[in-house]
């Protein structure tokens, strides 16, 4: 009788969580998913912190008798909005607060950052790193607090004579550069930091507004089918046959390079792939009892489909997704390469356009940053694995017995 006192109310609090907490519970028991979300975990911390982790401006510093900030009054309106947001997700993680709770604080705290980071910062136009360099070896600065990289991404040490590319810990006293430096004398390490946010933005954006818009005309499309499946198939067909690339290198013509504009050229054109997956799975899932038993109860539509069908025919989506991600890293990748990518903001494609763009092979140049794409890559793919078998309630089920 203990025994079962003890199993009802595991199984009644395991109701009482929800749907996406079960499914987030489910997924983070698995290895690989740990694995995937530490990587991921630090490029969010490195992301959001860039400023705090890497910076030519000191973080504290005593000068002229009184103290100062100059990475706070450096800071911009992005840089706001990242911190305060990180700030209230890690205090959120914390409360443990509900996931509904969660995503609405978030929301508020992403609205109130992003007006008080326009009202607040007004960072300067004209940047010179060198003064701080000047200053120290001058003896103006009493003490000063660093980052723990010194260096900001743009910071090319001009003052240093040597502009060019160097080796990781080739230098020596106070130049030492964990990662090398790039063609132009800045640190690879606090751009590959700042390059974070690039890779996070473009992928998350991007791949998140093709999979609204496939999820959507693909549930439609397997649902209605007939005349709706006939025209939906004709909309893809007719978005498959642009070519993404041209089209990148056409807006980037006309409306100049914008970060983005890049993720929302990405996400319309990409959302055909999850559109096929989920049309697929609703053809198939229509059928069913519990679905034929939703649609005697009277449910609407929207119900019927996007939650009792979407999270049993959404574990395809979510492997693609995780591809989609690597695809929108890649486009970016190669936009830089050809050199029409985001003008002087540091991205991991730019740093490996740079080791191939070299006469000798400068093996640090494309070492990290591939090294970066590929473990985000890996990690978004363990992610999206852990999450298909806990959403299919069949492997699920399997993985009980």
């Amino acid at each position: 009788m203990s025994g079962v006192a003890t199993v009802a109310p595991d199984r009644a609090s395991a109701r009482r969580r929800g749907y996406a907490a079960r499914v987030i519970g489910a997924t983070f028991v698995r290895i690989g998913a740990r694995v995937g979300a530490l990587w991921i975990g630090v490029l969010i911390v490195a992301a959001a912190l860039a400023p705090l982790l890497a910076n030519t401006h000191p973080l504290l510093m005593r000068a002229d008798g009184r103290l100062q900030s100059p990475a706070l009054v450096h800071l911009g309106a992005a840089d706001v909005v990242l911190m305060c947001t990180f700030l209230a997700a890690v205090a959120l993680l914390v409360a443990r607060c509900t996931l509904r709770t969660g995503v609405v604080a978030l929301l508020a705290t992403l609205a109130g950052s992003a007006l008080l980071g326009a009202a607040a910062t007004d960072p300067p136009v004209l940047t010179v790193y060198e003064q701080y360099r000047e200053a120290a070896r001058a003896g103006e600065i009493e003490w000063a607090i660093h980052a723990p990289v010194p260096y900001s991404p743009k910071d090319y040490q001009r003052d240093a004579g040597d502009t060019g590319l160097e080796a990781p810990l080739a230098a020596s006293g106070a130049r030492t550069h964990w990662f090398g430096t790039d063609e132009n004398g800045a640190d690879v390490l606090s751009r590959m930091i700042h390059a974070s946010r690039i890779a996070l933005g473009i992928g998350l954006v991007a791949t998140g507004i093709a999979m609204l818009i496939g999820v959507a005309v693909g549930g439609l499309m397997g649902w209605f089918s007939g005349a709706v499946d006939l025209a939906g198939m004709r909309l893809v067909e007719i978005f498959e046959a642009v070519p993404t690339l041209f089209l990148l290198l056409t807006f980037v013509a006309f409306f100049g390079r914008s970060l983005y504009l890049m993720m929302v050229i990405i996400g319309l054109t990409g959302w055909t792939g999850y559109a096929r997956f989920v049309r697929a799975e609703f053809l198939r899932l229509r059928e069913q009892d519990y679905v034929q038993a939703t649609v005697a109860c009277g449910l609407p539509l929207h119900s019927i489909l996007f939650r009792h069908m979407l999270p049993n025919g959404v574990a395809p989506v979510l492997v693609a997704a995780s591809f989609g991600i690597a695809s929108a890293i890649l486009a970016e990748a190669m936009l830089s390469f050809l050199g029409l990518g985001l003008v002087d903001d540091p991205s991991w494609g730019q740093m490996l356009n740079q080791a191939v763009r070299s006469s000798t092979f400068n093996w640090w140049m494309a070492v990290f940053p591939g090294g970066a794409i590929f473990l985000t890559v890996f990690a978004y793919n363990l992610i999206g694995e852990a999450l298909r078998d806990a959403i299919d309630p069949h492997l699920s089920h399997g993985t009980r017995q």
